[in-house]
C-alpha cells in the first residue's frame, strides 16, 4: 500500500500519509483500551514530550533514508544493512538504557541479522567494499534511525506514571504520531505545498497506509514498553518469514535456495534469542 501511495506522492508526501491518517487510529485505539480498562489518561512526566519528539523524528529520518537506499543501484546493500537495526539496538540499548542480555540472546540476534542479511542478498555475496559505498550507508543510517526510536519510545514510556504498560505505550504512539504529522506536515506545506492536495485526494489508499502503519506501531511501541528492545527487535525479525510467506501463497511467487536458508536462520535465531530472554 505504501509503494501505491509512493508512485503519486513526493517522499515526504508519501511519509505523511502514515502519521496524518494513522493519528485517528492511534486516538481510537488509546480511547478504546481506556474505554474497556476504565483508566483515565495518566500523568506524564517533562522528560515525556521530548523522548516523543525525539523518536518521531528518528522515525521519520531512518524511513526517508531507506526509501533513498532503494533509489541506490545496490539496492542489495542497503536493504541488507538497513536490517541491522537488531544488533545495533542490542549495543545502543546496553549503552543507553543499560539492558544486558544474556550470550544466548546475543547469539541469537546474530543468526537472526545473518539470516536476514542472506534473504536480503538475493543470492550474491556481500563484500567488505560494500559498506562504504551509498546505499549500504543509508541503509546503516536507516537501522540507526529506527534503533534510536526504539530506545525514546521505551525511554517515553517511563517517564509515564502508569504501571500499564499497554496504557503507556498507547500513550506514547499518539504523541509520536502528532509530533509526526506536525513536523513532515510543516516540511510539505513549507517546502511541497503542491503535495498536500495528492495527499487528501489518495485518502483511499493513504487511509489503509494510515491504518497499517498505526496498527503496527502500536504492536511494536506495546513490545519497546514490555521488554528489552534488542529482543524485540530480534523477534520482530519474523516479518521476513511472513513476507515470504505471503509472497508464496497469495503472489505464488517461488522460494530460491538462498531463501529457504535465510529464512531458516531467522527462525533459529528468534527461537534462540527468546530463549535467552526467558
Amino acid at each position: 500500500m505504501q509503494q501505491r501511495v509512493r508512485a503519486t506522492l513526493s517522499l515526504n508526501a508519501a511519509g505523511l500519509v502514515r502519521y496524518l491518517y494513522g493519528l485517528p487510529i492511534g486516538i481510537a485505539l488509546l480511547g478504546g483500551y481506556m474505554g474497556a480498562t476504565g483508566k483515565a489518561l495518566p500523568d506524564m512526566g517533562p522528560a515525556f514530550l521530548p523522548y516523543a519528539l525525539a523518536a518521531g523524528f528518528a522515525q521519520i529520518i531512518g524511513t526517508n533514508l531507506l526509501l533513498m537506499a532503494f533509489g541506490y543501484r545496490n539496492y542489495v546493500a542497503g536493504t541488507a544493512f538497513a536490517k541491522t537495526e537488531a544488533l545495533q539496538g542490542a549495543i545502543l540499548a546496553m549503552v543507553m538504557l543499560g539492558e544486558h542480555l544474556s550470550l544466548v540472546t546475543w547469539a541469537g540476534i546474530a543468526i537472526g541479522v545473518a539470516g536476514v542479511m542472506v534473504v536480503s542478498a538475493g543470492g550474491a555475496r556481500l563484500r567488505a567494499a560494500d559498506l562504504v559505498q551509498p546505499a549500504a550507508l543509508c541503509g546503516l543510517g536507516a537501522g540507526l534511525g529506527f534503533t534510536l526510536t526504539s530506545i525514546f519510545v521505551k525511554s517515553a514510556t517511563f517517564d509515564i506514571a502508569s504501571q500499564d504498560k499497554v496504557l503507556a505505550a498507547l500513550v506514547a504512539l499518539v504523541a509520536v504520531q502528532a509530533g509526526q504529522a506536525l513536523m513532515q506536515g510543516s516540511y510539505v506545506v513549507l517546502r511541497e505545498p503542491q503535495e498536500l492536495p495528492k495527499v487528501f485526494a489518495t485518502w483511499r489508499t493513504s487511509g489503509q497506509v494510515g491504518l497499517l502503519a498505526a496498527l503496527g506501531s502500536a504492536c511494536w511501541f506495546t513490545g519497546f514498553a514490555t521488554a528489552p528492545v534488542a529482543l524485540v527487535r530480534a523477534v520482530g525479525q519474523v516479518e521476513v518469514i511472513f513476507t515470504f510467506g505471503f509472497s508464496r501463497l497469495y503472489l505464488k511467487e517461488r522460494l530460491h535456495r538462498h531463501d529457504v536458508i535465510g529464512l531458516v536462520l531467522i527462525g533459529i535465531g528468534v527461537a534462540t534469542a527468546l530463549a535467552g530472554g526467558g
